[in-house]
């Protein structure tokens, strides 16, 4: 990432760009296009090879299998071991990306995600119009696992790091760690690890012939217990070489190692890809211990739905009646035509060139509260739909130049009562441009806030109308 990259927005590629290679495990030779997309498109996948094209979500909830990678499915079309490319992705700041392959699993190249970022940065990252939505931690989130021996906990943080430690009981790897301190090292740091196994995996793998990805030159392997001279001669043969033979740390001699911990910082790559599918760029800071690939799944889960469950908190609106109103109701009267019974806001506390926020005091005295439920008073879903569009139209007249203005409504979507509204409510009412003012036609998201939760919400379009 260069200097100038603003990580408050969403970002695509400057251009398509293509790779191909062969799947570490099915052996498939695939090629693979990742292609510039719209705001908020997120990272999706596309197997163009299948009927009707499918697409499946880069999103924890559709991965089926971890025993050799991630894989993701929808129906019976997969893709797998997607977790260098989602961590190059991550790494590199790219928030929104079509990726179409013409087979089931992502080239594994040299078993690390430099090729990728070499690509992403060959492509360009250009920066979108629209705001990233970073999404912080009020609490810690604790995983564990207790028959794999893993710990893991996302903990709040102002910026995304990353600690991993390793422990195989393996005297080759013994107990090691790594660390990303901010995301802007992961190219340097991380980007060139590659993926390692230990030797009776490898072994195990080949019995079954399930390593066909013809050229294995691209995992270190562990070497953790002695090995014959037959042994040696079949794995010199799976390799490719004249001879294969063990360095004196432990390691098979078909790759030189980047880091003396290149194994840790592998893992920490794989924590970065696998959290990429909780499907919300966070602020955390994440330690795991002994991670995988399950277990990275799981760990992503749980972050999402507490996610999930507190996203409505992070754009509530916080009032303070003690700051004075941009408009009071004087203000108000001189803004919008509405008058008693019919005027619904009482002030205005925020006032941008994007968003409005307004507030409603609900008393028991409501004129409407005499027909509406009277031993059950609740505020009809129909007038807070007039305050949010009132509260709008302050903001859309507010936009134009000099002169007096009225505000039509021309349509409501995707109208939700999530909750009732009652007497002693206070109603904060948001009202958010979805895209610039053309025409005097104005696209807004409204949201009805009580006691700190989403009460209502609705997208509204209005025209705004010069008074002749």
């Amino acid at each position: 990432m260069d200097s100038n990259f603003n990580p408050d927005k969403q970002h695509t590629l400057g251009t398509a760009i293509n790779i191909s290679g062969t799947g570490l495990h099915t052996g498939v030779l695939v090629d693979m296009s990742l292609r510039p997309s719209n705001p908020g498109f997120g990272i999706q996948f596309q197997r163009i090879d299948l009927p009707n094209q499918p697409m499946i979500k880069a999103d924890c909830d559709l991965v089926t299998d971890t025993s050799r990678g991630t894989t993701l499915q929808v129906g019976d079309a997969k893709v797998s071991t997607i977790e260098h490319l989602l961590a190059a992705l991550v790494g590199m700041g790219v928030d929104n990306v079509l990726i179409e392959l013409n087979g089931p699993e992502v080239p594994i190249i040299d078993g690390s995600s430099e090729p990728f970022v070499e690509l992403i940065e060959e492509a360009g990252v250009i920066e979108q119009e629209a705001s990233k939505a970073w999404y912080s931690l009020d609490e810690n989130i604790y995983h564990y696992d207790e028959t794999k021996r893993v710990e893991m906990v996302a903990l709040p943080a102002v910026d995304y790091q990353i600690t991993t430690l390793i422990d195989f009981n393996s005297p080759v790897l013994g107990t090691q760690h790594a660390g990303l301190k901010t995301i802007k090292d992961f190219k340097t740091e991380i980007a060139p690890c590659r993926t390692f196994c230990f030797l009776h995996e490898l072994e195990m793998l080949l019995d079954h012939d399930l390593v066909k990805g013809g050229d294995i030159n691209n995992a270190i392997v562990v070497v953790d217990k002695p090995v014959t001279d037959e042994e040696m001669a079949r794995l010199a043969k799976a390799f490719k070489r004249d001879k294969i033979e063990v360095k004196t740390e432990g390691y098979l001699n078909n790759l030189e190692l980047r880091f003396p911990n290149e194994p840790a910082r592998h893992k920490l790559l794989d924590v970065i890809g696998d959290l990429a599918l909780i499907g919300y760029p966070i602020k955390a800071r994440i330690i795991a211990n002994r991670p995988g690939h399950s277990t990275n799944i799981e760990f992503a889960k749980k972050i999402k739905q507490y996610i999930k469950k507190n996203k409505h908190m992070k754009d509530v609106p916080v009032y303070d009646p003690t700051i004075a109103p941009v408009f009071n109701l004087e203000k108000i009267e001189k803004t919008l035509p509405h008058r008693f019974p019919f005027l619904l806001v009482d002030k205005i506390t925020e006032l941008t060139d994007n968003y409005i926020i307004g507030i409603k005091n609900v008393t028991f005295n409501e004129w409407f509260f005499q027909g509406h439920f009277p031993n059950n008073p609740v505020m009809p879903g129909v007038l807070q739909i007039e305050a949010l569009a009132q509260t709008g139209g302050i903001l859309c007249i507010n936009a134009m130049h000099e002169g007096q203005y009225d505000t039509y409504f021309l349509k409501i979507d995707n109208c939700k009562f999530k909750q009732k509204v009652i007497p002693g409510d206070t109603m904060i009412l948001k009202m958010e441009l979805i895209s610039p003012i053309r025409r005097g036609i104005c696209e807004m998201k409204g949201t009805v806030y009580v006691g700190g939760k989403v009460a209502t919400e609705a997208n509204l379009v209005a025209q705004v109308v010069r008074r002749t």
